[in-house]
């Protein structure tokens, strides 16, 4: 009886013992025998397995139907080995600098196309304009000099961080690769800001820089009595002649720069020193808060001040503001809700004997906030009254990014979290294998990470429909 027998199948069906994480394939120790015993031809590559017997091959009778038993339960073992293959890859074990086999490339239709700002936008929301990606997978990853505690930005297909080593770096947004880096003299906290062609941060040598975006070739360079840990914030002068670059100091001083060459436009003075990244109210006011309990209200026009409102203590991480309203963490476990042109806290929310040390994310009905009491908190933007918490393994020192229907965030026990942002029900989570202490960026479908064994992320997740 003459017959031939052709298999082509998903990656989860491959026989080759070398194809994909953990060995996947490698119940090909029965199946080649199998096939050999039976005069197959076996071909085999990484995304196919292709069986025939020798034209003209003959089967025996009385060996065809054990010798196909044996080949089904073969196939089988190969299908379920390809699948725990597959199983490391949802759960974050992607060997570093290696790209997942199986992730699903990002689709177009993406609204978000950059993370040029520090947490995304002028408002410093963490809002994303897009739905989240589903079934995460590691794209890329890279081991930088040093651990990261730095957020990145994301333009023009590169993406942009510091290590506290104090290295900065440019990379290749597609697979990670190195476009350029620049080296200053300390560790960077500082998040970038890409805009004009240049690429503004901070570091903790007391320098704030402006580089060029593609080259990484310092244009500028200011130095303060004390580093920059701020992001920076990019506005038109108020007669439209020029841009400004404007940038907190934790020498406790405010400053607007000119952005083609640093100078100074002006300087504005506060009592203590400042963490916090600034923002733009109604395009004419500049709020930020700081380590004296106050939130600081800034005329862009002159850097004269426009009003203040003092909080029970010093204010650690950036505002996120929605109109004028802004929503900030405090030393005195709280957090809260000041109006920049009010007199006193719409309300505060406060919770056990935990410190906030992440910055809020907001969307129209919640704020979002990570604690060292390792909970995500949710909070009513309205009323300050919790929502929910959902607790973690560990601290949650990064702050969240909220989309339009999960809020996603990263902590000290090394995964990635995404919640509903109605209820905190768990949609997804990755498990990076290092602590996550930044905020994560967004842009085209990817989430972009770093850890603090010195590691930077790439997720990829697939685009769902509205």
């Amino acid at each position: 009886m003459k017959w031939s027998l052709e298999c082509a199948g998903p990656p989860a069906l491959c026989c080759n013992p070398s194809h994909g994480p953990r060995g996947r394939g490698a119940a090909g120790w029965l199946v080649r025998p199998v096939l050999a015993w039976l005069g197959l031809k076996a071909s085999l590559r990484p995304r196919e397995a292709c069986f025939a017997l020798p034209q003209g091959g003959v089967m025996p009778p009385h060996s065809k139907v054990f010798a196909l038993l044996v080949l089904s339960c073969a196939l089988l073992l190969v299908a379920c080995d390809g699948n725990e293959g597959a199983a490391s890859h949802r759960t974050g074990d992607e060997p570093k600098g290696g790209a997942a086999d199986t992730a699903p490339a990002p689709q177009a239709g993406w609204k978000t196309s950059s993370w040029a700002l520090p947490r995304g936008g002028q408002t410093l929301s963490g809002r994303v304009d897009d739905r989240l990606p589903r079934d995460p997978k590691i794209e890329w990853s890279v081991e930088l000099d040093g651990a990261v505690i730095a957020d990145a930005a994301i333009a023009d297909e590169t993406v942009y961080i510091g290590s506290i080593m104090g290295t900065f770096y440019a990379l290749d947004f597609a697979n990670g690769k190195e476009r350029w880096k620049f080296v200053t003299e300390d560790t960077i906290e500082a998040p970038p800001t890409v805009a004009l062609g240049k690429v503004f941060v901070g570091s903790n040598d007391r320098f704030f820089y402006c580089l060029d975006q593609k080259s990484g070739k310092m244009i500028w360079k200011f130095e303060g009595a004390d580093k920059f840990i701020s992001g920076a914030l990019i506005v038109r002068s108020a007669d439209d002649s020029e841009d400004w670059v404007v940038v907190n100091g934790y020498d406790g001083i405010c400053r607007c720069l000119r952005a083609k060459d640093g100078s100074v436009v002006w300087t504005y003075e506060t009592d203590d020193q400042i963490n916090s990244t600034p923002t733009i109210v109604n395009h004419d006011t500049v709020v930020f808060g700081g380590c004296d309990m106050v939130v600081h209200a800034v005329r862009l026009a002159d850097g004269k001040n426009v009003n203040k409102v003092e909080v029970d203590a010093e204010i650690v991480g950036t505002l996120a503001t929605v109109g004028s309203m802004t929503y900030s963490a405090n030393y005195a476990n709280q957090l809260v809700a000041v109006d920049a042109f009010g007199k006193k806290p719409a309300w505060i929310y406060q919770d056990k004997d935990f410190p906030f040390f992440a910055s809020p994310a907001v969307n129209d009905e919640m704020v979002f906030i990570g604690s060292r009491d390792k909970h995500l908190h949710a909070v009513k933007r309205k009323t300050g009254v919790r929502a929910w918490k959902v607790k973690t393994g560990s601290r949650v020192d990064g702050s969240a990014i909220v989309f339009d229907d999960a809020v996603v965030f990263g902590s000290g026990d090394g995964r990635l979290y995404a919640l509903n942002p109605k209820d905190g029900r768990e949609i997804w989570r990755l498990d990076l294998g290092e602590g996550l202490s930044t905020d994560p960026a967004f842009a085209k479908g990817r989430i972009v990470i770093g850890g603090t064994d010195a590691t930077l992320f790439c997720i990829v997740g697939k685009q769902i429909n509205e």
